[in-house]
């Protein structure tokens, strides 16, 4: 297979995993012989200062003409800690989700045997955890007009949303749900919300044509209880943008392992994956970001052209260094490796997987992981 991706590597450490990502791909396209072509472009914080707008006209050309697109991170200290910039690089993921209708997000959430005990979560509560969220992303009150009095002593932002908004991400999350444990759970806050009223309303309709599908409905309030009190009830979560961007948060803390959560932005025509951690600008330069998220990102948009078997390799070389405890300081403080040699770790397994023996002796040292 042959794919035009476009890359977009950001802010902080963005660059970093994102080539670590990069050279996994490589190695996938080498071991089934794809071609994989990148074009790289300026997205965030480093656009603004580039260009002077978080994303220049020519990135969002990039990205249009591109098969798929691998996001880094975006953020920056400077934007952060100035409520008052006009232009923010936040404001570039925003404008490129709206331009190509990237109007699904889906977060998955999965953990590993080996780091249970780094979640501040009991090891029972976690333990086979396996849901994912469908996040609506270019609507509600994100999107909204949003004003702000001429005195400044009150704002408001308006959440709009249309039933073809909600249809047809409610459709992509009850064929998720069809492919996975076929349980559908609806997080909206009906009792309150007008437009959490239609989402429920819509919601039930779209249900009568998956009826293998159990469906479940919670108030925002409650889910996020129950995310923490009992997870693994979960298979499919729905909800809209503000609710979504927070729950998803919240579940990405969970596992312990932030650095080895992705996610995927769907549109009609246009996909982008991305990690879920921030920019982490005090890490930038250092050569300790944890790569993995960016990796299996990249897994994610393999799984999206259908390349099952390849995402699965790249899945199994994470595993694999994550039982080595092969990982960066924040999964391996005492002993760890560089961003450089998790990749380099990872590439080696995909192309070599039978034929590489591990040198325990070094690998302890933190100096070679493959012989």
């Amino acid at each position: 297979m042959k794919l035009k991706i476009a890359l977009l590597p950001g802010d902080g450490i963005g660059p970093e995993v994102t080539q670590q990502a990069v050279k996994v791909l490589n190695a996938i396209a080498e071991k089934y012989h794809h071609t994989f072509e990148y074009v790289t472009a300026s997205i965030g914080a480093i656009a603004i200062e580039k260009y002077g707008e978080p994303l220049p006209d020519e990135t969002l050309k990039i990205c249009v003409e591109a098969d798929a697109i691998l996001l880094g991170t975006i953020a920056d200290l400077k934007y952060d800690n100035n409520p008052n910039a006009k232009i923010r690089p936040e404001q570039g993921i925003l404008k490129l989700r709206k331009s190509l209708g990237l109007f699904a997000n889906i977060r998955p959430l999965t953990t590993y045997n080996s780091l249970l005990h780094k979640s501040n979560l009991k090891e029972e509560v976690i333990k086979g955890i396996d849901f994912v969220i469908y996040r609506e992303l270019t609507g509600g009150s994100y999107f909204g007009e949003k004003n702000l009095s001429d005195d400044g002593n009150s704002a408001s932002d308006n959440c709009i949303y249309t039933a073809e908004e909600i249809d047809r991400i409610a459709h992509l999350a009850f064929k998720a749900a069809q492919a996975r444990r076929k349980k559908l759970t609806l997080v909206d806050k009906a009792n309150v919300l007008e437009t959490s009223r239609l989402w429920r309303k819509r919601v039930l309709e779209i249900a009568k044509e998956y009826p293998t599908i159990k469906l479940e409905f919670l108030f925002v309030d409650n889910a996020a209880k129950q995310l923490i009190l009992n997870p693994k009830q979960f298979d499919v979560i729905l909800t809209e943008n503000m609710f979504g961007d927070i729950l998803s948060d919240e579940a990405s803390v969970i596992s312990g392992a932030i650095g080895l959560l992705t996610s995927a932005s769907i549109g009609k025509h246009a996909a982008l994956f991305e990690p879920v951690h921030g920019s982490y600008p005090v890490a930038k330069g250092k050569n300790i970001a944890n790569p993995l998220a960016s990796v299996l990102s990249a897994a994610m948009l393999l799984e999206h052209f259908y390349l099952f078997e390849e995402a699965e390799d790249i899945k199994n070389a994470v595993e694999k260094s994550i039982n080595l405890n092969i990982s960066t300081p924040d999964l391996n403080a005492t002993n760890h490796f560089s961003t450089t040699s998790v990749g380099n770790f990872l590439s080696d397994f995909i192309l070599d997987e039978e034929n590489t023996f591990y040198n325990k002796n070094n690998i302890d040292l933190g100096q070679s992981t493959i012989i």
